[in-house]
């Protein structure tokens, strides 16, 4: 572990002024960033202390939805009666992540942030573009069961390991930020990329920014929703493939879809060009088999994880027949 100074923030203004240095971190529940510097993965210089910054509250907002403060705990989250009458879909997903205990101290705002789970990015022994841009990525042609399907490239192959997030995703929240040239709000759809030729970078947040809250619309498909999570274990695992969907039913037909996938690339995927051919058409297993066909249609497996791709698709039919209540699979030539 490398020397580090500490200094503790008690406001947004401070805080951004001691970040400004070489190798800053923000520092809030920890629960990934301490890890990282225990494995050598990551060195920072300073540690700048959050977790007194008055962003904790989660409150109504002008939208008519309601404002997660970034220092918001998972648990805080979750259990909030007005998330879990209005935004079950979000409750689900955060309580299908990590240990009840890690969710006491973990924050909205780290949980956005948390680097991917990749094997040959916690080994500093073996090459990682994520990690050491450059070096290469060893899960290419290694181990790579847990990796990307959606969205790679030739230099990472990594996936973003929340849960919280794909629900975000699914509802279409919004990510307020603030640095010392102003305010701004990102779309959660563009708060994090695909690696690219810059797999280093996982956000589109810059270094002079840090998270303020996360705002949620009006809108929380709290009728119809599902949160399917496929894992190894039961519990404290990271997905295999995750799906969150949130539907509008009108009689017998799809008003609305909102459909991401986690476990499957860089980011929480959602694939807006069949979300919206799925609008007006009616909720049948042909329809909905159809619609996960597309989702994956475009997934490139390789020899550790190729099974991802016909796993996301059933997924994402399971996911529909929870939020529905119907029946989607039943087929004879197809045993979704």
């Amino acid at each position: 572990m490398n020397r580090f100074s500490y200094t503790r923030a008690n406001d947004i203004t401070s805080a951004l002024q001691a970040h400004d240095a070489p190798a800053a971190a923000f520092l809030a529940g920890g629960t990934n960033l301490v890890d990282l510097i225990k494995e050598g993965v990551a060195r920072p210089e300073r540690l700048v202390d959050i977790r007194r910054l008055p962003m904790k509250a989660i409150d109504d907002n002008a939208n008519g939805g309601l404002r997660i403060g970034a220092l918001a705990t998972n648990s805080a989250v979750a259990y909030d009666q007005r998330i879990q009458s209005r935004y079950p879909l979000l409750s689900k997903a955060i309580l299908a992540g990590a240990s009840a205990q890690i969710r006491n101290v973990a924050t909205v705002g780290g949980n956005m942030l948390q680097r991917t789970r990749c094997h040959y990015f916690y080994d500093t022994a073996t090459p990682c573009n994520k990690r050491d841009p450059g070096t290469g990525c060893g899960a290419l042609n290694g181990v790579n069961r847990i990796h990307a399907i959606l969205g790679a490239s030739e230099h990472c192959i990594a996936v973003h390991p929340s849960d919280m997030c794909v629900a975000l995703a699914a509802l279409d929240a919004d990510v307020r930020v603030s640095s010392d040239q102003g305010d701004r709000v990102i779309p959660f759809d563009d708060f994090h990329r695909l690696p690219g030729d810059t797999p280093e970078k996982d956000t589109n947040l810059r270094d002079d920014e840090i998270i303020v809250a996360v705002d949620l619309p009006a809108e929380g498909f709290a009728e119809h929703h599902a949160y399917v999570k496929v894992r190894d274990r039961a519990s404290f695992a990271f997905a295999l493939v995750s799906v969150a969907l949130a539907l509008k039913i009108d009689g017998d037909r799809i008003d609305d879809v909102r459909c991401a996938l986690g476990g499957v690339a860089h980011k929480p995927w959602r694939n807006r060009q069949a979300e919206a051919a799925l609008r007006g058409k009616p909720l049948e297993a042909a329809t909905v088999r159809d619609f996960a066909a597309s989702i994956v249609r475009d997934a490139q497996g390789r020899p550790g994880n190729a099974f991802k791709i016909e796993l996301a698709a059933r997924a994402i039919v399971r996911a529909f027949e929870q939020a529905s209540g119907q029946e989607l699979a039943a087929s004879e030539d197809d045993p979704t």
